[in-house]
């Protein structure tokens, strides 16, 4: 990897030119957008305020144009977990927030895409939105949480929405979430779960995904992960050196490597120098793109910490913010 800051800083002089003429931006996969009325219901849940103010379009269209930001595949950070326990409730959160972002897709051309949420650990119901989502919105690919409802993503009882996934080759994007177990831990300091949970849960499901067989078994998903993988590159040895137990040695015969490295992996919250040498460690450039996670950070944040970490070239660059998400995205692909 070269040392160099030489590329364009943040917003629109970044742009170039991309193959047929058209102007080439950066392309976020990693950005956070809820119907209004239940960003009103969720602000009393977090610890962190304000957040809502800028959980709007214009104010979310305004910053992909200050980082030069050309397109936005949009979903939401976290579900209402007040819903959960009602079905009916948590199936009609997801089709109301889907409807809301394809629409805003629709009015935008070209700039807003669809991760589509689904109501796990409700499998008919995801299975029932993940259709309608993929076939009638034209979602980009689906939004799945590392755990929700008190079940992890690699859950056996999710395996029915996995083997339709892996049918229709989906592209799913994961987003962290603070497990039941784990909430409020550090309450003396009243900080938000986010800053410690979001990383381990990463690293959870990213390892239960390999070692529980199901990366292996539905080898047609596409799989992004937030963050640059969170804490999972730091535990990369005990991970490996697990891959080599009797227990695994089997159904992992060339490690763990091989397998967590076909995983994408985001820059979101980790455009930086530490988070993304211990990525680069295990994922292929091809496998990093980038994340901006507005409204929490702002995409000029990300777009100028791709620069100022000293690991990536201009051309590298380029990869991470548009050649690379173009390559998982055949619809802005096609743009």
């Amino acid at each position: 990897m070269a040392h160099s800051h030489s590329a364009a800083a943040p917003g629109g002089s970044g742009a170039g030119t991309a193959p047929g003429g058209r102007q080439r931006g950066r392309i976020d996969v990693h950005r956070h957008l809820l119907l209004p009325q239940y960003v009103e219901m969720l602000a009393g849940e977090l610890v962190v305020r304000g957040w809502s103010e800028k959980m709007n379009p214009p104010d979310l269209l305004a910053d992909m144009d200050q980082a030069g930001i050309t397109t936005a595949i949009l979903s939401p950070s976290t579900a209402v977990d007040s819903l959960l326990a009602d079905p009916a409730a948590s199936r009609r959160f997801c089709r109301e927030n889907n409807e809301f972002i394809a629409g805003l897709a629709r009015d935008n051309p070209g700039r807003l895409g669809l991760f589509a949420v689904l109501p796990t650990p409700d499998v008919d119901g995801c299975l029932e939105e993940a259709a309608y989502a993929l076939d009638e919105l034209g979602a980009d690919g689906i939004e799945l949480f590392t755990s929700q409802g008190g079940k992890w993503l690699a859950d056996p009882s999710l395996e029915p929405l996995y083997a339709e996934l892996d049918r229709r080759r989906a592209l799913v994007y994961t987003h962290p979430k603070a497990p039941e177990c784990c909430v409020n831990l550090i309450s003396e300091l009243s900080v938000s779960d986010a800053v410690i949970e979001y990383g381990t849960d990463t690293a959870r499901a990213v390892m239960q995904l390999v070692f529980g067989g199901f990366a292996l078994r539905y080898p047609s998903i596409t799989w992004i992960f937030s963050h640059a993988g969170g804490t999972m590159p730091a535990l990369l040895e005990r991970f490996v050196n697990l891959a080599r137990t009797p227990q695994f040695a089997d159904a992992l015969p060339d490690g763990f490597v091989p397998v967590a490295s076909r995983f994408y992996y985001d820059t979101a919250q980790s455009s930086n120098a530490a988070a993304l040498s211990a990525l680069r460690v295990l994922a292929p450039l091809s496998h990093v793109v980038l994340g901006t996670d507005f409204p929490w950070r702002t995409g000029a944040d990300h777009v100028e910490g791709l620069r100022s970490c000293g690991l990536f070239d201009e051309s590298e660059i380029e990869a991470i913010e548009w050649t690379n998400p173009r390559s998982i995205l055949p619809r802005v692909a096609s743009l």
